[in-house]
């Protein structure tokens, strides 16, 4: 099928072959990015380039402006209409991708195909605004391939040169370049992006943001994405103790649940007060992009993280912050305790912020915490009677984790306790809170990823977005702040290996775990060990590690003056060795041979044939049987037979500078003319 396809490809005019060549490599650029544009801009993009391999492949006249203008009318209309603006990244990749199709429907000189290579490449750069992931990097370097070809097939002179030797040109294009390529990406200053990351929206999906709306989601996508990967100096926690603390949701209107506003003056707000013991965990950290500015630690840490290139402080509800926003792979190394204790270890005026309930919401669950209060009664321990009392109605109740709970209404415990006995880990851990503070027992949501999984191949424990968790802290008296996760009660499993809710897979995933559970599982394993390896070393190549790479090989005191000298002399360097080559190749190559292939190739552009390996005067003998008697033949014929003369004729007064001047100086007919 493949030769069949390939022989009908050779069998189209060349014009036409390199056209419908030039729309495929554009269909693969920006199939690249079909998950990140909208779906009308991926119909109409692939509408006007299957409409102009139409236009190519019948020969019929390309449209006029009147369609031009009017598709990008529409196109900008759609893009106001889906993205609120024509600015930013997302509404500009939109415009560039259908731009460039809508530059294919006027594509009749090399300008305009130079224009489309162009925008094109510029289309290449945005994939990386979304993914730097090892397999978009592969998709990437296949569409540059691909332009390389048409751009060399371009500039090739009249003929039907194959696309293959394109290719090869291209890949040797290619070759030569990757060595600048990596001494550029090893010393080149690391710069932020040209361009912000908006936030990205998560509704509907497992992940973190900075508030949490309760009920609102009917249905819950999980999201198989790596959110980070860990690796421990030694034995890791067992992995139920695996709490990597992120957002703490402390005000609650009835609907969502936000960070803490106190209206308290800041001498009488709440403090960390942390204080551990026993011998701390040391691990390092590599956090894929949020666009937050979070750190994720295991509970807790005392010390900041070691973040590249900014400072890490933690809140007095032990979340810990960067000064901008983490909108590139980060690699920190942390330590942390997982014996700790923090917060007040008696009553605060503070801690009215942590029972605060909204009026007008969840009636029965009111009724249900004094029916608690009176059957515990008072006394020695009474809240953490009451924490044990709820904890038990989650274990006997019925309840249900699932990711099905169906929408809630405006009481959303009340339906929880009483009506759906279902959710996931928000329903529990709000309903769980909210009863707690209906107790008059300070309680708040602490967020972040629970769990994880060991890959045996490079030892890193990969922490997925499906991991995303929300639990609970209590205030006791005499203990402070203490851990407790109602989800656990309801599926004990959640926090295990084991009950833990999967991602549906696709046909070819789940048909490969079907026949051999085993092999997907190496399988992803090994793909994943390869992306880490790609992050370590090509995403997380940081301004530290330059400086790390001068100290090397020999900068005592490593600064951006120095990398900037060592740039400097690597360029010199090249350029020295490029034009010592050159020299060398002179040298080496017979230069009266090179102007007689010169002027074998210029004779047979304007359709000379078999003159490829004839001497000058043979060349002049097939010059005059095949142009005939014109001013042209005569004057080519003299200089072919004098340069015939000035390499066997000792008696010739020409050199051969003067007849290479002559040879630009002759009045060469047009290409095809004669």
């Amino acid at each position: 099928m493949l030769s069949a396809t390939a022989a009908r490809l050779n069998s189209l005019p060349r014009d036409t072959r390199d056209t419908l060549f030039l729309l495929a490599v554009i269909g693969w650029v920006v199939a690249l990015q079909v998950g990140h544009i909208p779906w009308w801009c991926t119909a109409l993009t692939a509408g006007v380039l299957a409409w102009r391999s139409t236009l190519a492949l019948r020969g019929l006249p390309l449209p006029g402006w009147g369609w031009r203008v009017g598709l990008l009318a529409l196109t900008l209309g759609a893009t106001w209409q889906t993205h609120s603006t024509l600015l930013g990244r997302d509404a500009g990749v939109t415009l560039i991708v259908v731009l460039l199709a809508l530059k294919t429907l006027e594509l009749r000189a090399r300008r305009d195909a130079f224009v489309v290579f162009f925008l094109a490449f510029f289309t290449l750069l945005t994939h990386f605004f979304y993914s730097q992931s090892l397999l978009t990097a592969a998709g990437i370097l296949i569409a540059l391939l691909g332009l390389l070809t048409a751009l060399v097939n371009a500039h090739m002179p009249v003929g039907r040169p194959p696309l293959s030797q394109a290719a090869r040109m291209a890949g040797g294009m290619a070759a030569l370049g990757a060595p600048i390529m990596l001494v550029l990406f090893m010393l080149f200053p690391r710069m932020a992006p040209l361009w912000g990351i908006p936030s990205d929206g998560m509704a509907g999906r497992s992940g973190l943001s900075g508030q949490m709306r309760v009920g609102q989601i009917a249905e819950l996508v999980l999201d198989d994405r790596i959110a980070l990967r860990v690796r421990f100096d030694g034995a890791p926690p067992p992995q139920r103790d695996l709490y990597f603390r992120g957002p703490v949701l402390t005000d609650f209107d009835g609907v969502e649940w936000r960070p803490l506003r106190s209206a308290f003056p800041a001498h009488m707000e709440l403090q960390a007060d942390l204080s551990v013991s026993g011998e701390p965990v040391r691990y390092e950290v590599t956090m894929e992009p949020h666009q937050r500015p979070w750190l994720f630690l295991l509970e807790a840490a005392t010390r900041p993280p070691e973040v590249p290139g900014t400072q890490a402080f933690m809140t007095p509800d032990l979340q810990w912050f960067t000064r901008r926003p983490m909108n590139e792979l980060v690699r920190y190394r942390a330590e942390s305790h997982p014996v700790f204790r923090h917060g007040p270890l008696v009553q605060t005026v503070a801690l009215q912020d942590q029972i605060e309930l909204p009026p007008g919401y969840n009636p029965r669950t009111l009724l249900l915490a004094q029916q608690l209060r009176r059957q515990i009664g008072a006394g020695p321990g009474f809240s953490e009677a009451l924490v044990n009392a709820a904890l038990e109605r989650l274990r006997s109740g019925g309840y249900t984790y699932t990711l099905e709970p169906g929408a809630y209404g405006q009481h959303t415990a009340d339906e929880f306790w009483f009506d759906k006995r279902e959710g996931f880990c928000e329903h529990i851990a709000s309903s769980f809170v909210i009863l707690m503070r209906a107790l008059d027992i300070p309680a708040r949501i602490v967020t972040g990823y629970q769990g994880g999984e060991l890959n045996a191949v490079d030892g890193y424990w990969t922490v997925r977005q499906r991991d995303a968790h929300a639990w609970a802290e209590v205030w006791l008296q005499g203990r402070g702040w203490v851990r407790v996760d109602p989800t656990s009660a309801v599926a004990p499993g959640r926090t295990g290996s084991l009950e833990r809710l999967v991602a549906p897979e696709g046909a070819i995933a789940g048909a490969i775990r079907t026949l051999n559970p085993d092999l997907s599982a190496q399988m992803r394993a090994v793909w994943e060990a390869v992306n880490n390896r790609w992050n370590q070393w090509v995403l997380n190549y940081t301004q530290g590690k330059q400086l790390k790479l001068l100290k090397d090989i020999g900068f005592a005191s490593p600064s951006w003056t120095d990398l900037a000298y060592v740039l400097i002399g690597v360029v010199v360097l090249v350029s020295l060795l490029g034009a010592a080559w050159t020299l060398w190749e002179r040298q080496q190559h017979d230069p009266w041979l090179r102007l007689l292939q010169r002027s074998r190739a210029r004779l047979q552009r304007l359709g000379l044939e078999g003159g490829s390996h004839l001497p000058p005067r043979g060349l002049a003998t097939r010059v005059q049987r095949h142009f005939g008697d014109t001013e042209f033949t005569r004057n080519v014929t003299q200089w072919l037979l004098r340069l015939e003369a000035q390499r066997y004729s000792r008696a010739s007064p020409d050199t051969l500078a003067t007849l290479q001047r002559e040879f630009q100086q002759l009045a060469w007919p047009r290409e095809g003319n004669r």
